[in-house]
């Protein structure tokens, strides 16, 4: 695998591209070059060779022609003459020279080996062609030990009168050796070539190759989210530019994450800290993300989630979930049992679609809502509506029915008149103490109610209110009892209001202790250096299912009987926000037909509002 991936390499095919060229090349120039140096070195030999041939002719014309002319004595002393001729003048190495005469005989031999040959017939069709008067007689043969030799005929004579011809066999091993060393130099060369182009191939693909790996190395760290590098820059080439441009791309994506990470930290911690709960699913309704508000809305956690679909979650078909995505109405709520608070919350649930271009929807947006305040409010707002409207109904019915009453001839009995405009005169006392303190509610609720503080004695506050209420607990002879601790120091508050909470409480008190009963009215300091104050009593108590509501404007426990006492139900209401402005706390803790007692704390430092 290693060897396939070093020929895939594009050093690798740089270099064999550089070296297959310089081959070809090579070989284009090496065939041209040994083909045109053959043909030279052939048609030199030829020349050179005929010329030869040409000059002997011309020199052994004489001899024939004397030969052919002379006696028998004369001819043997000039074939003599022929011989010394053709063995010391024109003998040559590697080269046979033949003379023949007319009838083809020959006459003369430089081969000293073929002096048999002297006076036969020489048959060759060479030689046949010249003793025809033709010249151009040549033919390239290899002899049977191997050697290539070429054969030229020329013929002796001139004009039309062919006294006999020359014959030659002159060996081409040596031009073919030269031919071969020509070749072995150049193949020599050739690999010499190519080594230094393969050196030199490494060399320059390196300088193409190494900023391409470095580039690629770059690539790699950037993947793996290092961006502190930048590639070395070595030049002003296409490499080089390439360099400059990643820098900048490197750069520019660096800018674009940190970018996107702020983005995403931003993002992230609005889902965590946003009061709404917010649910991100696929385009198959499963769910990929919650925040820590929807978790805590659902009573969930991751591993419940996983896999899961929205229907899942909600407990919603998912055929009504893709109408509330799809639909006009994206918008529904539901109820759920939350465990920490003990109370069934009412969450409003709104789906968004994720749209994608080119993909349509691709998810779905779920945003929960805590309504369940809301609700209460809702209620709270319905039900005093009705209470107020019901509390001042029955005092105005009642006016109307004695005001009718007195108009239709009550007015003539004096004792019944004045009977009726009694009852008349305490139903509108009601009425206006309901309005007063509805607007009292109405200022403390608004933070309209200036609180006008003055240091007070916690004990003078105490005996001021028993004292208030002494004719009342000694006609139902009622038995009161006064604790203050010694370390309770002097507290500034409005003492107005103070005043009308504690009337409130001891009076609730007293309208629900039977006769005989008991009441304590207590005062110490907290280790937190808090007021406590704690009216107890032993009456008929309150029922656990109405404690946590009692604190609600217009809620009575019994309604008939506190309607009939005088009360408005806004006695404990109006406590509260007194307690609540002065920066304390108030409480209630009952037990049916033991007793109630209520308490409530108080700053022992100055806070707010202004000193008296």
């Amino acid at each position: 695998m290693k060897g396939i991936r070093f020929f895939q390499t594009i050093q690798t095919k740089l270099i064999i591209i550089y070296v297959l060229l310089i081959l070809v090349a090579m070989q284009l120039i090496g065939v041209y070059f040994v083909k045109t140096l053959d043909s030279y070195f052939k048609t030199d030999f030829a020349d050179s060779h005929n010329n030869q041939v040409t000059l002997l002719a011309e020199y052994v014309e004489p001899y024939l022609t004397a030969a052919q002319e002379g006696k028998n004595a004369e001819n043997k002393r000039t074939y003599n003459e022929l011989n010394d001729v053709v063995n010391k003048l024109f003998a040559l190495s590697n080269m046979e020279i033949q003379v023949i005469d007319a009838n083809g005989v020959v006459l003369s031999t430089s081969m000293p080996s073929h002096q048999a040959i002297v006076g036969q017939k020489n048959t060759q069709k060479e030689v046949s062609r010249a003793l025809q008067g033709i010249k151009d007689n040549e033919r390239i043969f290899t002899d049977i030990d191997g050697i290539r030799k070429m054969v030229i005929a020329k013929p002796i004579g001139s004009g039309a009168k062919i006294v006999g011809a020359v014959y030659i066999v002159a060996s081409m091993e040596e031009l073919y050796n030269t031919m071969n060393r020509i070749n072995r130099i150049f193949i020599s060369g050739t690999l010499i070539a190519l080594a230094m182009t393969a050196f030199l191939g490494v060399i320059l693909s390196h300088t193409i190759t190494n900023p391409i790996k470095e580039i690629t190395r770059q690539v790699t760290l950037v993947a793996e989210g290092q961006f502190s590098e930048q590639v070395v820059v070595k030049g002003h080439d296409e490499i080089g530019k390439l360099g400059q441009t990643f820098n900048f791309m490197i750069n520019r994506l660096k800018e674009a994450l940190t970018l996107n990470e702020e983005e995403r930290e931003k993002l992230a911690s609005i889902l965590i800290n946003m009061n709404d709960g917010l649910i991100a699913t696929d385009n198959q309704w499963t769910v990929i993300l919650m925040n820590r508000k929807a978790y805590q809305m659902l009573q969930l956690d991751e591993q419940q989630i996983q896999g899961k679909t929205l229907a899942d979650i909600l407990g919603i078909e998912e055929e009504m979930i893709a109408q509330y995505v799809l639909g006009e109405h994206n918008a529904t709520n539901i109820q759920r049992y939350h465990s920490d608070a003990d109370e069934q919350l009412s969450l409003r649930i709104s789906f968004s679609p994720i749209h994608r271009r080119g993909h349509g929807v691709t998810g779905t947006i779920a945003v929960l809502q805590d309504v369940t305040e809301q609700e209460k409010l809702e209620i709270s707002r319905r039900e005093f509506v009705a209470n107020v409207s019901h509390e001042l109904r029955t005092p105005l019915t009642t006016i109307k029915s004695y005001l009718e009453a007195l108009d239709d001839g009550a007015m003539e009995d004096p004792q019944l008149a004045g009977r009726f405009i009694g009852v008349t005169r305490n139903e509108t006392e009601r009425m206006i103490r309901l309005v007063n303190d509805l607007l009292h509610l109405s200022r403390l609720d608004s933070r309209q109610a200036v609180l006008v503080k003055e240091r007070v004695n916690v004990t003078d506050l105490l005996e001021n209110v028993s004292d208030r209420f002494s004719f009342q607990l000694l006609q139902r002879r009622i038995h009161i009892e006064l604790t203050v601790g010694i370390d309770v120091p002097d507290i500034h508050v409005d003492r107005d209001q103070m005043d009308q909470v504690l009337d409130n409480l001891v009076s609730n008190a007293v309208k629900y202790t039977p006769e005989g009963g008991k009441i304590r009215i207590g005062a110490r300091v907290l280790p937190n250096k808090q007021l406590e104050v704690s009216i107890r009593d032993n009456g008929i108590g309150i029922p656990k299912k109405d404690l946590t509501r009692i604190f609600e404007r217009f809620y009575r426990v019994d309604k008939a009987r506190s309607r009939n006492m005088g009360g408005t139900g806004l006695g404990l209401s109006i406590a509260r926000e007194i307690i609540r402005a002065h920066g304390g706390t108030i409480r209630l803790d009952s037990e049916f037909n033991e007793g109630t007692t209520v308490t409530f704390t108080l700053p022992t430092k100055p806070t707010g509002g202004s000193e008296a």
